[in-house]
């Protein structure tokens, strides 16, 4: 099984994009996040003319989140992270396919830091760690995935001095992740590429994918039961270089049976 994330950065506006990238690639089960779209308007169709079926939990001009399954409707079990009755933000979807637990997210970015945008977004890491707890103690095949506006290391980033000041790179937001990692999940491209350098991320500004100034932050962590099926994984790098491109990139796993 191929699981994928992917940012898509306004769904309306990438969509021929994200139908060449599926048409191509053809994963098993894709996360996307950033779809800043209305339910109503969610291309469903569009989906469903190349094989995908999808659940979404969509946000006018905002935020976002969807789960597509080939050839079959992931099975939603929640949707929108609980613990903040106030939190009207669409940034959580997680499902059932095939056998595997799938959570989509879209973790707040933090910025400005400090100020109240990072506070929540480390109200919001500690909600996401009781979820994924809960998700643990059921002992499945599970892979939380998403945008998590995280950049774990120093050589996750073309320039640490650079990056030293945003939210993605606080001692707070590290150690939040870390934390995650430290109840037992696996930074499934971590893994594989142990040295780092890999982005996943490029900014539109500045010449940053021209001079590969990019960032990791999109990750997937796999639960024990399934980082133990982890055949490979990686970033479909060449499309963020097609035209109208989101400013990330696909990443993805592939599983054994």
């Amino acid at each position: 099984m191929k699981i994928a994330t992917f940012n898509i950065n306004g769904i309306r506006a990438r969509l021929p994009r994200l139908i060449e990238w599926l048409e191509e690639t053809q994963p098993d089960v894709v996360c996307l996040q950033e779809l800043k779209a209305a339910d109503d308007v969610f291309p469903e169709r569009d989906f469903q003319d190349i094989g995908y079926e999808a659940i979404w939990h969509g946000q006018k001009g905002f935020n976002g989140v969807a789960i597509l399954g080939k050839g079959e409707k992931p099975v939603e079990v929640t949707r929108g992270l609980h613990g903040d009755p106030e939190d009207d933000q669409s940034r959580y979807i997680e499902a059932d396919y095939k056998g595997v637990r799938i959570a989509g997210l879209y973790l707040p970015n933090g910025n400005p830091h400090p100020g109240p945008k990072f506070e929540y977004k480390l109200k919001w890491m500690e909600r996401l760690r009781h979820r994924m707890a809960e998700i643990w103690a059921e002992e499945v095949l599970a892979v939380v995935c998403g945008d998590f506006n995280v950049i774990p290391h120093d050589d996750d980033v073309f320039d640490p001095a650079r990056m030293a000041k945003d939210a993605l790179m606080q001692p707070e937001s590290r150690d939040a992740y870390q934390r995650l990692l430290s109840d037992g999940w696996t930074d499934a491209l971590r893994r594989m590429n142990p040295r780092g350098h890999v982005w996943t991320y490029w900014d539109y500004q500045a010449g940053a994918w021209q001079r590969d100034h990019g960032f990791r932050i999109d990750h997937l962590l796999l639960s024990p039961e399934t980082a133990d099926r982890l055949e490979a994984a990686g970033v479909d790098k060449e499309y963020r270089g097609r035209e109208k491109a989101s400013d990330h990139t696909p990443v993805w796993v592939r599983l054994v049976a």
